[in-house]
């Protein structure tokens, strides 16, 4: 299995020449590094004018290894060759190292670089990567995996003290600044540096195992700092750091720029233990929930309902020790059959997700407030009036389900859970429920029954005695509402519930569909005016498919019914429409407008077509079948790839709207394929615009202006849901929100 690194970019407030100097100290050996033994020279170049120095260095490591490993493999110490290219013209050390050691069985590579601060020319910027493919050793793969692992980390972790350490040894010893390198006939390198004290052995070069870097690909701004992540997301171990860096990078590539934000994507590493490929599944699925139902919009489009404010007894209140927010939940006191009866499952499910938002919102702002990262809440729940009204089956399916969707949408949200006044019922009640809580949130759970929660070791340990509520003995107010019952007279018939569910949540301008191996699925659009834009935004929900833009002059015949069958196919998880007639002929009946795009299973593609012509457009997603070889027999990574889809199945959401050329004016020429993920989660970011293939042009946002104030709106990735869901007129900044919508 190849184990991967990638660290944040750790900044050293110091400029470049003096981080060099110290770095230079860390040879030929460090007693700050007891791993690092020795390293010897093995060859050095430098060019005519001295701006460019090449070292390479053969490194010897004794790592900390059990005596019987080593017995075992045959050697005492480790080697690695490590290549450092410092260019003093351009500011930059970069660093390639590699196992000379058992590099038949382990593949290691490490890559590393110093370079100028984007935004600061006196700071320095360190990145490090790293990989280790650990082939065989001896039967002992999985040990020896565990602690080059375990060395590395700690490795890494000391490796910007040791810098520091030599800054501060430069600067007791007088030496504050180092003039930059310039041609040798104005400038005196050599003997600047010659006032550096270093010990004859001392090389003027690189960094050695302490740390790999990589030089990223990406711009600046697309980089996690270290001291951004202690600050506002907390304290990381390495490999940690490690994983939200790789699934941010993951994103990034599918979702071209725009990006769930930084703690979102930790709270889904944090509820998989780290486990790159879950927390990347779990959040891929997550977004195309969100987008398919519109909750990024929820809290400004939910409109909750009289009965919610009267009998639903929860709310926000102030907030715990910790700085979480706090919400209180009198469950006692909440007629539970009452609301279920009254409004149904899916309106308590909304109103339950608006409280979630609203968390995430509060958890923001307490960050800022209290300085320190706060990524969940705490939740009191008072059982006080619970019985067996409140076991009604009905009732306790309404709470299972909330659970299950917040489980798997909110993770990690929930810091602690705060159970006063339990009564003999809720072990039934526990029992009940407690197998659909994850492991993990389940131990963040603390009960008291009776009135244990009122001495030491309750409420006063974890909530401020000012912000206890006074209807648990405290002297605080608290807004939540009592409860009661819900009257009869408001309770709804089954019918009317069944409707008003499939109302709310069949209220999504997004469609599903299925596409197969010979049957994709098509939509057509009809084109009366020459230059509309038609603009797209669909997820793959699941395998890999091409999307393709055709135009024809006719109209395809309308499908009979008795032929139903063969071009609809209808699922429980989408449709599958075909409207190209088999009889036609690609170039003659129709034209290809755009070149095929090929999508990739959990991608979001965003993009729009000026057209041309009128007539008739026909958007086609077809099944993606892996390209074989030139040779007679398809390879093995074919094959495999073939039975990834099963039963060569495909689906994905789309959502399509055409737009008059005057509506799409202020915006870019228009907007094409561009692999992005639109998500309320999504931080906002600038627009970019790259060439793309005839009328297309590839995008990350765009600018609207309003048709009547000419005022410019911020449309993120171009995506026409904004325009559906926010008027023009409406579009306002909110600050603390998990989306930023600006009117500038």
């Amino acid at each position: 299995m190849v184990q991967k690194y990638q660290s944040p970019v750790r900044v050293y407030k110091f400029p470049f020449e003096l981080v060099m100097a110290a770095y230079q100290r860390r040879f030929p050996t460090s007693p700050l590094i007891p791993i690092f033994v020795h390293s010897d020279i093995i060859y050095e170049s430098k060019s005519e004018d001295g701006a460019t120095h090449v070292t390479e260095r053969r490194c010897t490591l004794d790592v900390d290894a059990p005596r019987l490993l080593k017995r075992i493999a045959g050697v005492e110490y480790l080697y690695f060759v490590q290549k450092n290219t410092l260019d003093w013209r351009e500011r930059t050390l970069h660093i390639e190292a590699y196992n000379e050691s058992f590099s038949s069985r382990v593949v290691v590579r490490e890559h590393c670089s110093y370079t100028v601060h984007p935004e600061n020319e006196d700071w320095t910027c360190f990145e490090q990567s790293a990989s280790m493919d650990m082939k065989s050793f001896f039967g002992f793969e999985s040990t020896a995996e565990k602690i080059a692992m375990r060395q590395y980390a700690a490795s890494i972790k000391k490796g910007k003290e040791i810098i520091e350490y030599y800054l501060r040894e430069l600067e007791a010893e007088g030496v504050t600044f180092i003039p930059r390198w310039s041609t040798p006939s104005t400038s005196a390198m050599v003997s600047s540096a010659k006032a550096i004290p270093t010990s004859s052995s001392r090389e003027e070069h690189s960094r050695a195992p302490s740390g790999p870097a990589e030089v990223l690909s990406r711009s600046p701004e697309d980089k996690l700092d270290a001291d951004y992540i202690r600050l506002y997301l907390g304290e990381l171990s390495p490999l940690q750091e490690s994983c939200l860096i790789r699934l941010r990078q993951w994103l990034q590539e599918t979702h071209k720029g725009k990006l769930p934000k930084d703690q979102h994507v930790l709270r889904f590493l944090r509820s998989r233990d780290f486990i790159l490929e879950k927390a990347r599944e779990a959040l891929c699925q997550t977004l195309t929930w969100r987008k398919q139902h519109q909750v990024d919009f929820l809290l400004d489009t939910w409109q909750c309902p009289q009965l919610l404010h009267d009998y639903y007894t929860g709310g926000w209140h102030h907030h715990d020790k910790d700085g979480r927010p706090l919400y209180i939940l009198r469950l006692g006191q909440m007629d539970t059959k009452g609301l279920v009866r009254a409004l149904g499952e899916e309106s308590l499910l909304r109103h339950v997700l608006s409280i979630n938002e609203e968390g995430l919102r509060h958890c923001e702002e307490n960050t800022n407030i209290f300085g320190r990262p706060i990524s969940c809440w705490t939740c009191l729940v008072d059982l006080e009036g619970l019985n067996m009204r409140h076991l009604w089956r009905p009732g306790i399916k309404a709470l299972l389900r909330i659970i299950e969707v917040v489980e798997a949408n909110y993770p990690e949200t929930l810091g602690r859970l705060l159970i006063v006044r339990a009564p003999r019922v809720f072990p039934v009640l526990w029992t009940l429920i407690s197998p659909f809580i994850d492991e993990n949130t389940r131990k963040k759970f603390l009960i008291y029954a009776g009135n244990d929660y009122q001495g030491s070791g309750g409420l006063v340990d974890y909530i401020s005695r000012d912000f206890i509520p006074d209807f648990l003995g405290g002297d605080c107010q608290c807004d939540v509402p009592e409860g009661g019952l819900v009257p009869k007279s408001l309770y709804h018939t089954a019918e009317e519930l069944e409707n008003e569910e499939v109302k709310l949540w069949t209220e999504t301008i997004y469609k599903t569909a299925s596409v197969f191996k010979g049957a994709p699925h098509e939509l057509l659009i009809e084109i009366t005016e020459v230059s509309s834009v038609i603009t797209w935004d669909f997820d793959v929900c699941k395998g890999d498919i091409i999307f393709n833009i055709y135009h024809s002059k006719r109209a395809p015949q309308p499908l009979k019914r008795e032929t139903l069958g063969s071009h609809g196919l209808a699922g429980p998880s989408g449709t599958n429409v075909q409207v190209i007639d088999r009889s036609w002929m690609l170039g003659q009946d129709y034209s290809m407008v755009e070149s095929a795009l090929t999508c990739r299973e959990g991608e979001s593609i965003q993009g729009s077509h000026v057209t041309r012509w009128p007539g008739f457009y026909i958007l086609q997603w077809r099944f993606h079948t892996p390209a074989c070889s030139v040779s007679s027999r398809p390879r093995v990574d074919d094959v495999l790839a073939s039975l990834q889809v099963s039963s060569h199945k495909c689906k994905v959401m789309y959502y399509t709207e055409v737009l008059r050329s005057a509506d799409f004016r202020g915006s870019m020429t228009s907007l094409a394929s561009s692999h992005s993920g639109f998500s309320q989660l999504s931080a906002a970011t600038t627009s970019s615009v790259i060439p793309g293939n005839g009328n297309t042009h590839v995008a990350h946002g765009m600018a609207v202006l309003h048709p009547e104030s000419g005022r410019t709106l911020k449309k993120m990735e171009g995506n026409p849901v904004m325009r559906n869901v926010f008027p023009p007129d409406k579009l306002e900044v909110r600050s603390g929100s998990l989306f930023h919508v600006s009117v500038s």
